[in-house]
C-alpha cells in the first residue's frame, strides 16, 4: 500500500528507499548488546539515510520499481563480497559493487571508479567521486563518518547509493537536453510537436556523443553541423536516428493510457526528460553492439584461437575492412593488451584491448561509456551460484564447465593445467578460491580468453582512465604501423597457422603449447602464461582478516575432527588387541559390548 501511495512523490520515494529497503542496523552480536556503540551506529545510519534521501529528492521520480530493479541486479554480488565484522560492505567492496553495476548495466565508467589495474596500493573510494563532492557534500561527509566507524553499507544502503549516484549523473543529461532545446530555438516551457521533438532529441545525442567538447551555446554552428551530417547520411547517422525513434515509441507505448487519440501529440519538457532518461540508461547497451562487431573482427585475425592477434595483423587491415586499429605499443602495454610472451612475436590480447579506454566514447563531465565487460557478466554468474566470497575448486570447476560465452560452449572439459592452477590458487589461500582476486581473474582469462582480460598489474592506474588518452595520444604513427604490418607476409602467417592447426580443438582455454605437448594434445603448465602475484581487490584489511579467521576456525575444526577420528581408531585397535588375548567367550562378550559404539567409517 505504501508503494501505491508514494509512487508519484520524490519525497515519498526517498522515504520508501530507506523504510522499505533499509532496515535498522544489522543485529549482529557485536552490535546488539553494545550499548553506546549501538546508539552511535544508529546515528551513523540515520545521517547516511538522510544524506541519501536528500540526493533522491533532487531529481525526478524514478519510481520505487526502479529501486527494486537495482536491488535485483546487485543483491547476488553483494552476498558474494567479503563483509566486515558487522556483516556489511567495507569501502573497497562498496567501490567494487558500484563500478560493477554501472559498467555492467549501462556501460558507464564513472570518473573515480575506473578499473583498479589490480593495484595493491590504496585506491579511491566512493566518497572521492567528483560528482558526489560537487553535488552531494553532505553524503560525502556521511560516508566518511561511516568509514571511520567501520560501519559499512548494508544491501539497502547500496541500493540507495546506486540510485543516488545514478540520479546525480542523469541530472547532467537534463542539462544537455536544455541546451538541445536552446540550440533548436525552443524553450523548455513550450510544448513540442513530434517532428520538433525528434529534432531536439537528435541534437541531444550529437551533443552527448561529443562529450566535454560539445558547444552548448552556438546554435547556428550546431544546426549547420547537424544538417550536414543528416544530409550526408551514412550508417552511423541512421543508427542514431533509429535509436532515438525507438526511444520515443517506447515512451509512447508506456504512456498510451495518458494520450488522447483524437488530438495531435505534443510533448512537454517533462516528456522529453523521461525519454532522455530512458536513452541514457540504454545507450551503453545499444552502442555495445559495435563492440561485439569489433571483437568479431579481432577474433577473425586470431590464427590459433588463444584470444591474441599477432601485432602485424593488428595493423594490416585493408581499405575495405570496417575497423582499422591504430593504437601504439606504449598504449597497448599500459592497458595490458600487449603480450610479448609468445614465441611467434608480440600479440594483442583481444579482451584487454576491447576493455581499453581507447574504445570508450561520449566522455562527459562525470563518466564515459565503454564496451561492456563480458567477463564481469561471467563472474556475476559465479557470484549468483556461490553467494560467498570464496568457493572450493571443485565447485568452481563444475560451474565453469557449465557456463558459456559468445565464443565458448558450455558442457566442456577444461585442460588439466587449468584444473591444477585452480587448485594451486586454493592451496595459496588455505583451501578455497577467492572470487575477487587477481589469481582467479588470471584463471578466468585462460578459461575465457576472448572475454576475460589478462590481469596485468598496472603501475599507473591513470592509464585506464579515458581522459589520459584524449586527442589521439594512444595512436601510433602511420609509419610505425606500416613498418610492423609489413611483417605480416603470407609466408609468416601460413607458418603460424600450420604450427597450431593440430591444436585447434584444445586452445579454447587460451593456453600456450610446447612441441612435445603438440603430439600428446596436452597443455604444458610450464608454458602457461602465469604470474603468482595476488591482489584481493574487494577486501579491506578488516574483512580479509575476518575471512582468514573464519578459514582458520574451519581448519581447526577439521583438524580436531581428524585427530578425534585418529584417536578413536587407535582405541579400536587397542580393544581388538585385548580381544585377541582373551578367550573365545570373552572375545564374544567384548565384541557384543562394543558394537553399540562403532562409527560408520
Amino acid at each position: 500500500m505504501a508503494k501505491a501511495v508514494c509512487s508519484k512523490s520524490i519525497a515519498c520515494l526517498a522515504a520508501l528507499s530507506f523504510f522499505t529497503f533499509s532496515p535498522a542496523v544489522s543485529a549482529s552480536p557485536s552490535v546488539r548488546g553494545a550499548g553506546d556503540g549501538r546508539t552511535s551506529a544508529d546515528k551513523i545510519q540515520s545521517r547516511l539515510n538522510e544524506a541519501l534521501a536528500s540526493v533522491m529528492r533532487g531529481g525526478q521520480d524514478a519510481g520505487a520499481k526502479h529501486l527494486e530493479t537495482i536491488e535485483a541486479h546487485i543483491w547476488q554480488t553483494y552476498q558474494a563480497l567479503p563483509k566486515n565484522d558487522r556483516g556489511r560492505l567495507p569501502p573497497k567492496g562498496v567501490r567494487y559493487l558500484a563500478h560493477n553495476y554501472f559498467a555492467r548495466e549501462h556501460g558507464w565508467v564513472i570518473k573515480g571508479l575506473e578499473p583498479l589495474g589490480h593495484q595493491n596500493a590504496n585506491v579511491s573510494a566512493v566518497h572521492d567521486l567528483s560528482v558526489l563532492q560537487e553535488k552531494a557534500p553532505a553524503l560525502v561527509e556521511s560516508l566518511l563518518e561511516a568509514r571511520r566507524a567501520n560501519h559499512g553499507l548494508s544491501l539497502s544502503d547500496m541500493v540507495a547509493m546506486v540510485a543516488a549516484l545514478e540520479r546525480l549523473i542523469l541530472d547532467e543529461s537534463l542539462t544537455i537536453l536544455e541546451a538541445a532545446y536552446r540550440l533548436n530555438l525552443f524553450t523548455p516551457e513550450e510544448p513540442l510537436t513530434e517532428h520538433d521533438l525528434h529534432s531536439v532529441l537528435q541534437s541531444y545525442l550529437l551533443l552527448f556523443k561529443q562529450g566535454e567538447k560539445a558547444d552548448l551555446l552556438n546554435g547556428t554552428k550546431h544546426r549547420q553541423r547537424k544538417n550536414l551530417i543528416a544530409n550526408r547520411g551514412g550508417q552511423a547517422w541512421k543508427q542514431m536516428v533509429d535509436f532515438e525513434s525507438d526511444a520515443v515509441k517506447n515512451y509512447e507505448f508506456a504512456n498510451t493510457h495518458k494520450s488522447n487519440p483524437f488530438e495531435e501529440a505534443s510533448y512537454s519538457f517533462e516528456d522529453a526528460s523521461s525519454i532522455v532518461e530512458g536513452m541514457a540508461h540504454s545507450y551503453g547497451k545499444w552502442q555495445n553492439q559495435e563492440c561485439h562487431e569489433m571483437k568479431d573482427a579481432l577474433i577473425s585475425m586470431d590464427p590459433d584461437g588463444t584470444g591474441r592477434v599477432p601485432l602485424p595483423r593488428f595493423y594490416s587491415q585493408s581499405q575495405t575492412d570496417v575497423y582499422h586499429f591504430s593504437e601504439g605499443k606504449d598504449y597497448l602495454k599500459q592497458v595490458g593488451a600487449y603480450d610479448e610472451s609468445a614465441a611467434g612475436g608480440p600479440r594483442v590480447r583481444i579482451a584487454n584491448y576491447m576493455l581499453g579506454p581507447s574504445n570508450c566514447i561520449a566522455s562527459s563531465t562525470y563518466y564515459s561509456i565503454c564496451c561492456i565487460s563480458e567477463c564481469e557478466g561471467l563472474l556475476n554468474q559465479l557470484e549468483a551460484h556461490v553467494q560467498a566470497p570464496t568457493a572450493s575448486p571443485s565447485r568452481l570447476l563444475y560451474l565453469v564447465r557449465e557456463m558459456s560465452s559468445s565464443t565458448v560452449d558450455s558442457h566442456r572439459e577444461l585442460p588439466d593445467v587449468l584444473v591444477d592452477k585452480l587448485q594451486s590458487i586454493a592451496d595459496h589461500h588455505g583451501g578455497d578460491v577467492p572470487l575477487h582476486g587477481r589469481l582467479f581473474s588470471q584463471w578466468l582469462h585462460h578459461a575465457f580468453p576472448n572475454e576475460c582480460p589478462f590481469p596485468q598489474i598496472t603501475e599507473d592506474v591513470t592509464a585506464l582512465d579515458p581522459r589520459t588518452w584524449k586527442e589521439s595520444k594512444a595512436v601510433a604513427s602511420q609509419e610505425e604501423r606500416a613498418k610492423i604490418a609489413a611483417q605480416a607476409t603470407d609466408d609468416v602467417l601460413s607458418q603460424n597457422e600450420s604450427s597450431v592447426a593440430s591444436l585447434a580443438d584444445n586452445v579454447a582455454a587460451g593456453l600456450l603449447w610446447s612441441d612435445d605437448d603438440q603430439e600428446a594434445g596436452k597443455a604444458s603448465a610450464a608454458e602457461l602464461q602465469w604470474t603468482h602475484e595476488e591482489v584481493l581487490h574487494a577486501h579491506d584489511g578488516s574483512s580479509l582478516e575476518l575471512s582468514n579467521q573464519k578459514g582458520s576456525m574451519l581448519g581447526s575444526l577439521m583438524r580436531w575432527a581428524f585427530q578425534g577420528a585418529l584417536l578413536f581408531s587407535l582405541l579400536r585397535v587397542l580393544f581388538n588387541w585385548q580381544d585377541s588375548l582373551s578367550g573365545a567367550s570373552g572375545k564374544s562378550r567384548k565384541k557384543a559390548k562394543c558394537e553399540d559404539y562403532e562409527l560408520p567409517f
